[in-house]
């Protein structure tokens, strides 16, 4: 299906109202998944001209992303990665947990950004960052399409290295996202030192129900994740 490419119009219009100089697009890759961190990638990529074919991650075959991350790594200006793990999820809530990933890519790139465009409606990152939500930007803002590509590519790959260990899980090719293969070795054989224990789905598995932990934030501030909910077993 054919695309609208992203634009630097956001970007333009921040530098103009704010007189930001360094703008860094953000977004994050795994908050639904049932194992791994929690990625933010940061990239700066100035007004120029994104490579052809630049979009949301999502929209883009694993081939294409692939090459398109290797091209954007050196194509930016910067970029940066920030993960939290599960514990820190389990510890923090995804909320949390998102704006410690995103603070830790933030503080890595090589120049503090004057501000930051966000990828969707939340702004999980909040005080001292000047934040501009766009929801869908990793589709319509050349820096946020850019951040999306990199942390999915990165994070994929961070996944098929945990599950050397675990290959039954089949974490190459879903990432700790919830599929059969996924399912089916939960069920089996319990869940890995990477899967997240405060999550819904060991609810459907009372065989390792008792592996959950606590949340100590279900005081009403943790977030609804979408994906962790609803699947049975």
């Amino acid at each position: 299906m054919p695309y609208e490419p992203p634009t630097h119009t956001v970007e333009r219009s921040l530098r103009a109202t704010t007189g930001a100089k360094t703008v860094a697009g953000v977004d994050e890759v795994g908050r639904g998944a049932w194992a791994g961190p929690v990625t933010v990638c940061a990239a700066v990529t100035g007004l120029r001209r994104p490579p052809e074919g630049l979009t949301d991650s999502k929209l883009l075959t694993v081939q294409r992303r692939t090459a398109l991350a290797v091209e954007l790594e050196k194509w930016v200006t910067s970029y940066a990665l920030g993960h939290a793990s599960p514990e820190e999820i389990d510890d923090l809530g995804m909320t949390a947990a998102l704006r410690l990933a995103a603070v830790r890519a933030l503080e890595a790139l090589p120049v503090r950004p004057d501000a930051v465009i966000l990828d969707g409606k939340h702004d999980y990152l909040g005080s001292p960052w000047r934040v501009r939500t766009v929801i869908k930007g990793d589709q319509s803002c050349v820096a946020v399409a850019a951040a999306s590509v990199i942390a999915k590519v990165q994070r994929d790959k961070m996944m098929a290295e945990l599950g050397v260990g675990h290959a039954d899980f089949g974490f190459a090719a879903n990432a700790g996202y919830p599929s059969p293969v996924h399912k089916a070795a939960l069920a089996e054989r319990g869940p890995t030192p990477y899967h997240r224990l405060t999550w819904a789905y060991l609810d459907a598995l009372p065989q390792w129900r008792h592996l959950k932990k606590a949340r100590s934030w279900a005081d009403g501030s943790g977030p609804e994740i979408e994906g962790q909910l609803g699947f049975d077993f």
